[in-house]
């Protein structure tokens, strides 16, 4: 799909940075006039993208986390979130609900969370190399 707008952001995989992240996709996302409930789909998706980025992918170290949004044609909203931490061992594992690798003060929700809140996700990993969350959303026109 041709690309109308964008915007890239990069930052160290801190806690504190996902509320930021999500914010900055919110106000990106408002050109597309979405209503309230859309704009906290979109908050919600992208801040279980940033959080499993942060929790999982650099479980003992710091890092980056680079957040990619795009609109496209017909209002659709694309968010990428990546990292170049460990990796996934088994996506098909990682996408099951309440499975988690981060210990049990998680839900193992945040696919299942991603997945209800946007039209698509879809997810490439490489253990040792980082992940990929790529989400899109078509935003209703007013």
């Amino acid at each position: 799909m041709r690309e109308l707008n964008s915007v890239k952001l990069e930052f160290p995989a801190k806690s504190n940075n996902e509320s930021f992240a999500r914010s900055a996709v919110a106000c990106f996302a408002a050109q597309l006039d979405p209503t309230v409930d859309e704009l906290g789909d979109l908050k919600a998706a992208v801040s279980e993208a940033v959080t499993n980025a942060v929790v999982h992918g650099y479980p003992e170290k710091m890092g980056k986390i680079c957040v990619r949004c795009r609109i496209l044609k017909e209002n659709v909203l694309e968010v990428l979130v990546k990292d170049w931490g460990r990796g996934i061992e088994n996506i098909e594992l990682a996408r099951t609900p309440a499975y988690t690798t981060g210990g049990s003060d998680r839900s193992g929700m945040g696919f299942t969370i991603m997945e209800s809140f946007t039209d698509s996700v879809k997810i490439r990993s490489k253990p040792g190399k980082g992940t990929a969350v790529l989400m899109r959303k078509k935003l209703g026109c007013r």
